[in-house]
Parts: C-alpha cells; sequence; structure tokens
C-alpha cells in the first residue's frame, strides 16, 4: 500500500466503506491499531487465519492501523476474544484489535489495493485454506521448534509444559542443547493450538528481560519420545522408563495415535510442583485461558525487580552458595573468582578455604544465579586445572569475626560497583554467553588503538588471533584469542582495567566469532 492510498482512505472513509458507520457490535470487520509500517499484507492477513477465511483488507499505513474483514462475525467474535487477552506481536510490536464500526469493507474503488487482493487470492488459493468455521496457516503442523535466547535462569522441561499446555493438549515435548542455545520441540493435539502458541508466545520473555521465546513450525510432523525424564516427555505414554538416553525424534505416530484419539491424562507434574507459572509484569506475559485448555496463567508481583522465582519448581535448590573445588591454589584469589563468577551474576561475598586451598565457597545474589553459574562455569579449565562448581551446604559465607586472621581469603563484594546485574533490566541480563575465545570489550576511548588492545591482551599470556572494532561504534570490539582458557584468564585480569580519560575497560564472553 502506498500513501496514497492512505491519504485517500482517510480523508474519504464513509464513501469507500460501504454501508457507512453503525454501532452495533459485533461486526465482521476489525479495526487494527499500532500495525508495524513494514508489516506484509501477508503477515496482518495472518493474525485471522486461525479464526476463520478472511475476506477483505485495507491498510492506512500513514494512521498505523488496518481493517480486516472475517466471512462471518462469528469468525470475528473468536480473534476479538482471543486476542482481548493475548496481544499478539508483528514485528514484535504489540497490535491491538477492536470491532470496527463498519459493517463491511467496499475498497474495489481505491488505488494500490493489488497488493492487498494479491495476499487474500493466494490464501484463499492455496489447497489447505481455512474454511469460514477456522483454520489453520497452510502446511503448519502440530511440531513447533523453539529457540530460548538470553537464558539467564533455568527453564525446564516443566515450565515450558505450564506454558504451552495453556493453548491446548501438549502430547510431548523434547528438550535439548544445540549450537550452545537451549532448545525444545513441542507436539500439541491440534495445528491451531500449535498456531495459537505460536502467535501469543514467538519473541514473548519467560522472565524479565531474559529468557526469550524464538518460536517457528518444525518439519517433523511427530516426536517419538523414548524416555520419560527431565530432557523428554510424552504425556500420553506414563508407562516408559526414566532412562538417561537421549530422546529419539521421529516422522511417524504409532497406530494408535492419529484419527483414533487420543485420551490424555491430567498432569500434574512432578511432586511438589505447583500449576502457577509466574511472569513478571513488563516483560512476560500472562496468558489467559483458550477454549479447550485449563486455567490461566498467574501474574504475581515479583519480589525484586529483575528476578523471578517458579512457585513450586524444584529444578535448583534454594541455595545461593556455591561450592568451588580443583581450584590451582597458587593462582586463584578471591577476586579472581568474584570477576569469573560475576559474568553470570552478582557475587556478594567469596572464601577461600585456608587449609584446603583448592576449595572456595562463592556467595552469588540468588539461586538462580547460582544455577546459572553452575551451568556455566562447571567443568571450564582455569589456571591448568577443571573447575568444578556444585552447591554448596552452607546457606551463606561467614565473614571473618574482628580479630581473626584471615590471610585475605575472605572477601565481601555486597557493595561492590563492578556488579553487572544490579540495575533491573540491564542489558547485561541480554548478553549472558558460555566461556568462549572471543571476548566482548566495550568502554574504550578513542585514545586507545588497535595495537594498545593487542598488547594489553598479550601480556596476559594471551595468543591475540583477531581483533575488530565495531564499525558504528569504536567504543566496543571484539578479540579472539587463542582458546577459551586464555580468554577466562584474560577477562578476570582486565575486566575493569583503566585504560585512562576515565575509561575502565568492561569485558564479557561474546556468542560471535571474527
Amino acid at each position: 500500500m502506498s500513501n496514497s492510498t492512505a491519504d485517500t482512505a482517510n480523508g474519504n472513509d464513509d464513501k469507500k466503506l460501504k454501508e457507512g458507520r453503525s454501532p452495533i457490535s459485533p461486526s465482521r470487520v476489525l479495526h487494527l491499531r499500532q500495525v508495524p509500517s513494514d508489516a506484509t499484507e501477508a503477515e496482518i492477513i495472518s493474525l485471522g487465519l486461525p479464526f476463520g477465511k478472511v475476506t477483505n483488507l485495507l491498510i492506512l499505513k500513514g494512521k498505523s492501523q488496518a481493517f480486516l474483514e472475517m466471512a462471518s462475525e462469528e469468525a470475528a467474535a473468536n480473534m476479538v476474544n482471543f486476542y482481548a487477552s493475548v496481544t499478539p506481536l508483528l514485528h514484535s510490536q504489540p497490535v491491538y484489535i477492536q470491532y470496527s464500526n463498519y459493517r463491511e469493507l467496499k475498497t474495489d474503488n481505491l488505488p494500490n489495493q493489488a497488493r492487498a487482493q494479491a495476499a487474500l487470492q493466494a490464501v484463499n488459493a492455496a489447497p489447505d485454506a481455512p474454511a469460514a468455521g477456522g483454520g489453520v496457516v497452510p502446511g503448519q503442523g502440530c511440531v513447533l521448534r523453539i529457540i530460548v535466547e538470553n537464558v539467564y535462569y533455568p527453564v525446564t522441561l516443566e515450565v515450558l509444559y505450564q506454558i504451552f499446555s495453556k493453548f491446548g493438549p501438549v502430547l510431548k515435548i523434547i528438550t535439548f542443547t544445540k549450537n550452545n542455545q537451549f532448545q525444545a520441540l513441542i507436539q500439541f493435539a491440534d495445528p491451531t493450538n500449535a498456531y495459537y502458541a505460536k502467535m501469543a508466545m514467538d519473541g514473548q520473555n519467560i522472565y524479565n528481560a531474559c529468557c526469550t521465546l524464538r518460536i517457528e513450525f518444525s518439519k517433523l510432523t511427530s516426536l517419538k519420545v523414548k524416555y520419560n525424564n527431565d530432557k523428554s516427555r510424552d504425556f500420553t505414554r506414563l508407562d516408559l522408563p526414566s532412562g538417561d538416553g537421549p530422546p529419539v525424534m521421529d516422522s511417524a505416530l504409532p497406530a494408535s495415535f492419529g484419527s483414533h484419539g487420543i485420551v490424555l491424562p491430567p498432569y500434574a507434574g512432578p511432586a511438589g510442583f505447583v500449576q502457577t507459572v509466574a511472569f513478571p509484569h513488563g516483560g512476560g506475559l500472562a496468558v489467559p485461558a483458550v477454549t479447550g485448555t485449563v486455567g490461566s496463567l498467574a501474574v504475581p508481583t515479583s519480589a525484586a525487580p529483575g528476578r523471578m522465582t517458579i512457585p513450586g519448581v524444584t529444578g535448583f535448590p534454594g541455595n545461593s552458595v556455591l561450592l568451588v573445588s580443583n581450584l590451582n591454589p597458587e593462582a586463584i584469589t578471591p577476586h579472581g573468582l568474584f570477576i569469573l563468577f560475576g559474568v553470570y551474576g552478582d557475587v556478594h561475598r567469596v572464601k577461600i578455604m585456608f587449609k584446603k586451598k583448592e576449595n572456595a565457597l562463592v556467595q552469588m545474589a540468588d539461586a538462580n544465579q547460582a544455577q546459572l553459574a553452575i551451568s556455566n562455569l562447571n567443568g571450564q579449565r582455569l589456571y591448568g586445572k577443571v573447575l568444578r562448581a556444585t552447591f554448596s551446604k552452607h546457606q551463606f559465607v561467614q565473614l571473618p569475626r574482628e580479630g581473626q586472621e584471615d590471610h585475605g581469603l575472605t572477601k565481601d563484594y555486597s557493595n561492590s560497583p563492578l556488579h553487572r546485574f544490579k540495575k533491573p533490566g540491564s542489558k547485561n541480563f541480554q548478553n549472558i554467553f558460555p566461556p568462549s575465545a572471543t571476548l566482548h570489550l566495550s568502554n574504550i576511548p578513542t585514545s586507545v588503538s588497535v595495537d594498545d588492545l593487542k598488547n594489553l591482551f598479550a601480556g596476559t599470556g594471551s595468543t591475540v588471533k583477531a581483533f575488530k572494532f565495531f564499525q558504528k561504534d569504536c567504543k566496543m570490539a571484539l578479540i579472539q584469542l587463542g582458546s577459551v582458557e586464555e580468554a577466562v584468564h584474560a577477562l578476570i585480569a582486565l575486566h575493569n582495567h583503566d585504560l585512562g580519560d576515565n575509561h575502565h575497560l568492561r569485558v564479557s564472553f561474546s556468542k560471535s566469532t571474527i
């Protein structure tokens, strides 16, 4: 649509829209507000497809609005009722839908309607086009592929089940890690439910400013699960063993599935699991009860900004203290542990054991951060040793009593200015990655050159393999070192390094390569 179309429509609504305005509601014509300017006709039409046939479309790009005409008032009513609580997203921007005062769209005399009409014809010509009573996007199936980005807090199979079962019966879930990304395959009983889930949850955050869901339809038509455990589960087969073997995927359902129907047993989750998932206001989504699903997700106020807990979920202990072992006593310091573990949360206290200096206690701000540190650092090489991290039996790190000789092995960092996550909603929540050979550098003054930075990192014993300033901003750069262990050592040594001009270097692990 061109601006001329929008201008024409804006100035002559009563002439162009047949039968004029009417106060009667509902109408099969729907009014869409805050439509992104770069949204395509097909994307706007896709909002209505699960509910029935879309018969006409008018886009007013000058006003970021659109009118969508459904084949029946029943289809329009179903669409309005659903999106009243589950706000749809186009290009990560919320779109608001309400009944229009118009009873019918008459767009024959409007210029530049060719693209809208072509998009409508393409949908209606498809072999699997939705019928008036409802339908789905042609070619979509029952299986969703989900990538969770910015995994700041653990995402468990139970959490995924609680979120997605609100859109319809979930038959199977398989979780796995691929390319350093947590992913899941979720199979619904019906493709319409899968479409609802994708429309509502794609681009949403599970927790405040992190754990972002990226959802697409899988090429698999169904999943075959071999074990029921914390990585995979078949909710139609409670008799499966809980073996530790990898899940197996298949593209064919057993004969007992499909048209014969499946009776799903009520799933209460593991012992102690409460059927409530908490989404913080401002970052997550409250998913309402959808027809055919059970209950709704609650939205209690988070206890602390930027921190989330899931009532009843026991995927990680409620302890924020870590036992870190197999350290190199000749090289490790409390400051080194503070900097390294501080990549994954705010470290409050560190204690290296006086009589057994290869062991240390690290107290994080909360149990979620402690779990994140374990997930990313356990098994990482540090000063020639393989670091081991697990939850400690201690609930907090005790500071030495006054006058007690400690030799500087216990440090309190509660009020340190170097905490990365003290600001709620900080961008640092979105840039947490496992240790890698490539480091992200920021806060670089203009007086510091490429050679200055290369020499600085070479001075830590690192081999500099590549370096690149960000094109638009020379305050940031990527540097690739000889190994992950070298990068870990360099991060500990150089994070907060004084570069002059009142600039202290900020160093973090990067997901990118040069």
